[in-house]
């Protein structure tokens, strides 16, 4: 099924990846609900597609009921949920004597709970409609665990279970499951590690040979453009010089 005229909402959508996703998505006529925590860049991406049919909503996606809101919109807006994008996510870093319990939990209330809460709010009309697609945003973390980022990677990991769980509990109800798993990408993600070294060292890196997140949007949407028989479960991309 053709990009064109599907429903799709994009959490976590007011930069990066998201952005770039809404961007590429509307210029091949989707249908697109945005939602961020920073209202005035949905505000700003959705007045740069003038000719696209896209609404915006501010939300958490740690809140459940900023979630179902969203998937409220874009049911009122267009009548139906053809896909759901699970993007928003951050990645703290420090090794785990630190004992940086808020960052731990603030990490679990996104990356975990933020893909929950899409899910939840969002498979209900999809198993109505016997139809629909979830991707969430993963990692390479997701599938290999580094120093430093035990918390992280546990967050990724727990992404992919849940997400092998989902695909064979509603394959019959012709819902498919995707993770997208990037390696280095040029984003913001960096501004969420507290320790400005650590932060700016990986800011130098992703600039100097990380994937862009155009690289990424056009994965998310080869992934979207399947046929109905095609569920792509789980699409690694890395940076060809990238070690890990």
């Amino acid at each position: 099924m053709a990009i064109k005229d599907k429903v799709i909402i994009i959490m976590g959508a007011s930069s990066g990846i998201g952005e770039a996703t809404a961007k590429l998505l509307a210029k091949e006529g989707a249908k697109l609900v945005i939602a961020a925590r920073r209202e005035e860049k949905l505000k700003d991406i959705a007045a740069s597609l003038p000719d696209a049919q896209i609404v915006y909503k501010k939300a958490d996606v740690a809140n459940y009921d900023d979630v179902q809101q969203v998937v409220d919109l874009a049911i009122s807006k267009f009548g139906k949920v053809d896909v759901l994008f699970n993007n928003a996510g951050i990645m703290p870093t420090a090794p785990l004597v630190e004992t940086k319990r808020n960052e731990w939990k603030e990490m679990l209330d996104i990356n975990v709970m933020g893909v929950l809460n899409g899910i939840s709010a969002v498979l209900p009309k999809m198993v109505e409609q016997k139809s629909g697609h979830i991707i969430s945003t993963d990692s390479v973390a997701g599938h290999v665990v580094y120093p430093d980022s035990a918390v992280y990677c546990g967050t990724k990991f727990a992404v992919r279970a849940i997400m092998e769980g989902l695909r064979q509990e509603q394959r019959e109800n012709n819902i498919k499951s995707t993770i997208i798993s990037p390696g280095a990408v040029q984003t913001e993600l960096y501004k969420t590690i507290s320790d400005i070294k650590v932060s700016l060292e990986l800011h130098e890196a992703q600039k100097e040979w990380g994937l862009s997140v155009e690289d990424i949007a056009q994965a998310v949407a080869y992934v979207i453009n399947t046929p109905e028989r095609v569920s792509v479960s789980d699409m690694i991309i890395r940076p060809t010089k990238q070690i890990m």
